[in-house]
């Protein structure tokens, strides 16, 4: 158990809570900042966490349910009120409502999340700051601190998992919902260069194609809401299969950090997915995350089925050896 201490300040209105752990900073705050390895944790073990948005960045939003084990759900959020990148991130932590609103019939409270380096390895303290003292015996009476306590237990496991999250790892596609898919991959380059290869069109080029024998034959991106993007590709040098092209609207954008597109490949009927791509320094480079949200679960399945995944790591892959060669180690 790496909590080391919990002190309840009435007169604060606190409650902080300090964890000592044996493995390098950034190891730990990488384990706040990637969403695969957080909803390890975050939940008590019989209400383990998904996390179906995280946006570790000033203004950003972070979106989760913990599932009961009768498969009763308890959602939250993080609205990111200030973030110092592997030293220490600010949050106004809050309940939702079945429709992932803010259920503002039950108390919100602010925490910070702060990390140091010790002797033995790295420090993470957190203070929540309770908005009244009525407020603050409502949420210990629900059982807030042993749900922290036991949630934390689990970190250690996750902390010595160096394998599953390395940033030499293939893409991944993790189900997240019947809907919903999350696909991942670190990529060695800073947020900044992996968003500039997404967005500039001579650099796009250079690797977003799938397979070899394939090219781009128009690249049409998107800089604001509203823009509508069109990527078209083309078999080349005698390789089966026909052109096609895929087609949406940007409707959200925060550079280098996220955005939100609608995407669907022209000329088939059916609603478009819904993609919402985050990017993450995190140690070996830049997590990129990208959730999509399907119209059905036949829609998930088959859409999956035709090796997507596959084709993303070769693109990504060859991100890494083109475009962002000689980017961050």
């Amino acid at each position: 158990m790496p909590i080391t201490s919990v002190a309840k300040d009435p007169e604060a209105l606190t409650l902080v809570v300090v964890a000592d752990f044996t493995v390098p900073l950034r190891r730990l705050w990488d384990a706040y900042a990637d969403p695969r390895q957080l909803e390890k944790f975050w939940g008590p073990p019989t209400w383990p966490a998904t996390f179906v948005r995280h946006d570790l960045a000033p203004g950003g939003l972070s979106e989760y349910y913990m599932t009961g084990p009768d498969g009763d759900r308890s959602g939250g959020y993080w609205e990111f009120l200030a973030v110092a990148e592997g030293r220490s991130f600010e949050v106004l932590d809050g309940f939702t409502r079945d429709d992932g609103e803010p259920n503002t019939d039950m108390p919100s409270m602010r925490m910070v999340f702060e990390f140091a380096e010790t002797d033995g390895g790295s420090r993470l303290t957190t203070t929540t700051h309770f908005n009244s003292l009525p407020e603050l015996e409502q949420l210990l009476e629900m059982g807030m601190e042993e749900g922290m306590t036991s949630a934390m237990g689990q970190i250690d496991d996750v902390l010595a998992d160096l394998r599953s999250f390395a940033a030499d790892r293939a893409t991944s596609a993790q189900l997240l919902s019947d809907t919903t898919v999350r696909i991942s991959r670190v990529v060695r380059g800073t947020p900044e260069q992996v968003w500039a290869a997404h967005h500039d069109p001579e650099l796009l080029r250079q690797w977003c194609y799938g397979p070899e024998g394939w090219e781009f034959t128009e690249c049409v991106t998107s800089t604001k809401p509203g823009d509508r993007h069109r990527y078209a590709y083309a078999p080349t040098n005698g390789t089966e299969g026909q052109g096609f092209a895929l087609v949406g609207e940007l409707l959200e954008t925060d550079p280098p950090h996220r955005e939100v597109f609608l995407e669907t490949m022209e000329g088939v009927d059916g609603p478009p997915t819904r993609n919402e791509q985050t990017l993450t320094p995190v140690d070996g480079g830049t997590l990129i995350s990208l959730v999509v949200t399907y119209d059905s679960r036949e829609q998930r399945d088959a859409i999956l089925g035709t090796g997507m995944t596959d084709g993303m790591e070769i693109s990504y892959a060859r991100l890494e050896e083109t475009v962002l060669a000689g980017g961050r180690p």
